[in-house]
């Protein structure tokens, strides 16, 4: 769901001497458990062995996912309470007290402790699955509270608020299947069990190193069987990156003597990652070392996810038609769920009238690409809420998804950006220079669509937007049309 690239550069996070928190050093493997891996000792040649006058924590405070609890549910403003689309809630949030909030509130003095707070979007204007700020600093133990706020919840109430944008067949059709596909609450609850339980044995032997939940099981995107994406956080001393390939192989041998855990694979690719899955549940994880910007852009795309109630729905919709036409799927030349995902984002925000902003744009300090990694949960919550007055139903968007890249994007000439809410000029630099699909990745500015590279891939996506989609779905206004809706509820249900 995120992009496998490296670590931003001159992020704050990484500097060992600048950081202030002393977090992210990594003492000597193993310390806990010496018999553990014996034959895994950090090389003395390796870059990131610790400095014998580094004073480092014996371990790092765990990383925790305690979100607040839902507020209660505001109605659902119409286009009578908005303004130039947007609408702020209260007062204190001008760009000066937003830098106050930041500075002053005591969300802001929590580094060291052992609680990382995931608060919910403030941008939302359907309060369900929003929160305000004065739940902001709340938290609930997962397991006890019932129904808990989740980062991809089964929204308490989302069909009947979802109706008022499926009074037609292809809408109704879309959120049937949304409802059927999404991440429930239990999903993602057994993926956050796993990952606590994960950090806490990778702490015995990386006991400064932080493990997160990314991608689509975060952010909001996700289906029932989507598999869960990891990043372990662990920077060497005088800002020296360690091996990734180094690190994955030592906790590839640690896990092959964990009980809860099966099946390890490493997978040398240009950002490595170590494969496994949970025993019993059959869970899937894909970890890697260092990519921050995944961690950076989950919060992002969750906030986009958040945004709107018709976000989530759509991008559904489109991953599962993309996948049942052959292409979604990065490795085979075609579009990976990250790209399909800004792809969406990109027509909603250029709308004559936007379904969702640029956050980037309008809240620059809160998505930061310099902000410490362990402050961008935070950063979301001080966004408040947007109302669009964009009232299109869930089938107008979809037929209007594909018929702007069918017809209306240049593929040639425009790059599309999220970050800047339009189509930028393509230009001859080495990024986007004989590229058949340029799109931005919104903190990196690099190719997020550059896996396809053949003209024959290129000339199947291009025509599937087209008529064989386009076409057929606009005459036919029946989702069976381009996707078979129960087959692939069946087909999702089947995988559990």
């Amino acid at each position: 769901m995120y992009p496998r690239s490296a670590p931003p550069r001159g992020s704050p996070a990484h500097n060992s001497r600048g950081s202030g928190n002393g977090l992210y050093h990594v003492p000597p493997v193993p310390r806990h458990h010496p018999q553990r891996l014996a034959d895994a000792q950090l090389s003395p040649h390796n870059s990131f062995q610790v400095h014998p006058k580094l004073a480092v924590p014996d371990r790092m405070p765990p990383y925790e996912w305690k979100p607040p609890p839902p507020p209660p549910s505001p109605p659902v403003p119409g286009p009578h309470t908005m303004a130039k689309g947007r609408k702020r809630q209260i007062d204190d949030h001008s760009p000066h007290a937003l830098k106050r909030q930041r500075l002053d509130s005591p969300a802001h003095h929590y580094r060291g402790s052992p609680l990382i707070h995931i608060p919910p979007p403030m941008y939302q204007h359907d309060q369900e699955v929003a929160g305000t700020s004065r739940m902001a600093h709340s938290s609930v133990d997962l397991s006890h509270h019932s129904p808990p706020y989740t980062q991809a919840p089964a929204i308490p109430g989302s069909s009947n608020t979802l109706q008022a944008y499926a009074k037609d067949k292809l809408s109704s059709q879309m959120v049937e299947l949304f409802e059927a596909c999404q991440q429930q609450t239990p999903d993602l609850v057994r993926k956050e069990m796993c990952r606590t339980r994960l950090q806490e044995d990778i702490q015995n032997i990386f006991p400064v190193a932080r493990l997160y939940l990314t991608g689509s099981s975060m952010n909001g995107l996700g289906c029932r069987t989507s598999d869960a994406d990891l990043c372990l956080v662990v920077v060497g001393i005088m800002n020296q990156q360690p091996d990734p390939i180094y690190i994955l192989s030592v906790l590839q041998k640690f896990f092959n003597s964990l009980p809860y855990l099966e099946r390890s694979q490493l997978i040398r690719a240009k950002v490595p990652i170590l494969r496994f899955r949970e025993k019993g549940s059959g869970l899937e994880f894909d970890l890697n070392i260092n990519n921050t910007v995944g961690i950076r852009n989950t919060f992002l795309l969750r906030s986009y996810a958040y945004a709107d109630l018709r976000v989530r729905p759509i991008i559904l919709v489109v991953k599962k038609w993309a996948r049942h036409h052959d292409i979604n799927d990065a490795s085979k030349g075609t579009l990976s769920s990250y790209t399909l995902v800004l792809m969406v984002l990109h027509y909603l925000q250029t709308l004559k009238e936007p379904v969702i902003p640029s956050l980037q744009k309008d809240y620059p300090e809160c998505f930061s690409p310099l902000m410490e990694i362990d402050m961008v949960p935070e950063g979301p919550r001080h966004i408040p809420p947007y109302n669009s007055r964009n009232q299109s139903s869930l089938g107008d968007l979809l037929l209007g998804f594909l018929k702007y890249y069918a017809t209306v994007f240049r593929w040639d000439k425009q790059v599309i950006s999220v970050r800047e809410a339009r189509a930028l000029p393509k230009t001859t630099s080495r990024e986007w220079r004989d590229k058949f699909i340029c799109v931005e990745e919104p903190f990196e500015r690099n190719n997020v669509a550059r896996a396809v590279h053949e003209k024959i891939k290129f000339d199947a996506i291009k025509a599937q937007f087209a008529v064989q989609s386009s076409g057929i779905l606009q005459q036919r206004k029946d989702l069976n049309s381009i996707l078979p809706v129960r087959a692939t509820i069946n087909k999702e249900s089947s995988r559990r």
